[in-house]
């Protein structure tokens, strides 16, 4: 077991969140894991469904450890994360989605290694991705280990898998924090924190199941997104991180993936090239 590391869990939730799997999560953050959290810091991102402010109350009173933000107005993933990020107590931090599952050691896990090497300021991992039943298991998501790996992975594809990530709060802040970008305050984040010289790693193991579905690559789509994933493949060019080759091949694939590929053609491509299938 792992000892006399506090670390909090920031989780947001807005409107369109389902209930049972806000639930669901809740419970594998808490009862389900081996260790448990110091702190459970929940962003409402503005009004949200009876059922979900009924979960929470029901969750505050088993376990005093939960603190509840709420915002007048749904203001979106990055102002919610910067928002939850702002009031956790610890320096630890492990992001926690509403409607994914971590695995029951995970914390364990992150914990035990950041134990073993203080230097690390980033730990994340694999993921499973399932949808319907949690046993239905449709990919994995597999990220680079090693500092070294991971900085170069970062100049193709987002290095971690942000529902995963454990951090040392002061480390993020000296990035300068989430910063609202559509769908892309993750890898933003990562990027800059690479530019501060933070030291990163990945366990190599599944660390949480992600509830995916057709809706989830359309959301990867259109002119927002690309325009979110053209700015971060801009602002490492500006910044010396890629090359002009590099540049320019990010932004072709993402093009065809994000402007010219109907939904569900999208959907199938991600599932194919972008992760492993399960044995």
């Amino acid at each position: 077991m792992v000892s006399g590391m506090k670390f909090s869990v920031a989780m947001s939730v807005y409107y369109g969140d389902e209930p049972a799997a806000f639930d669901r999560a809740l419970k594998s953050i808490t009862a389900d894991q081996t260790v448990m959290p110091d702190e459970v810091v929940i962003v409402i991102d503005g009004p949200v469904k009876p059922q979900i402010n009924d979960i929470i109350e029901k969750y505050k009173e088993q376990y005093q450890f939960f603190k509840v933000i709420k915002l007048p107005e749904n203001k979106g993933a990055g102002i919610a994360l910067k928002t939850a990020l702002e009031n956790c107590t610890h320096e630890i931090i492990a992001k926690m989605d509403s409607d994914d599952i971590s695995a029951p050691a995970r914390f364990e896990e992150q914990l035990k290694i950041l134990e073993e090497n203080p230097s690390i300021d980033i730990i994340g991992g694999n993921i499973t991705e399932f949808i319907g039943s949690e046993d239905n298991i449709v990919g994995i998501r597999a990220v680079p280990q090693k500092n070294e790996e991971i900085y170069n992975y970062m100049k193709k594809r987002c290095p971690f898998n942000h529902v995963t990530v454990m951090y040392k709060k002061s480390k993020v802040l000296e990035a300068g924090g989430y910063i609202d970008l559509f769908w892309n305050e993750d890898y933003y984040l990562w990027i800059r924190m690479a530019e501060c010289g933070c030291n990163m790693a990945n366990t190599g193991t599944n660390l949480v199941n992600v509830r995916v579905g057709e809706e989830m690559y359309k959301r990867r789509g259109g002119k927002k997104y690309f325009e979110s994933e053209r700015f971060l493949q801009k602002y490492m060019r500006m910044n010396g991180m890629i090359s002009f080759r590099t540049y320019f091949i990010n932004v072709s694939l993402r093009f065809i993936m994000q402007r010219l590929l109907p939904g569900r053609i999208r959907g199938w491509a991600f599932r194919t090239f972008a992760r492993e299938k399960k044995d």
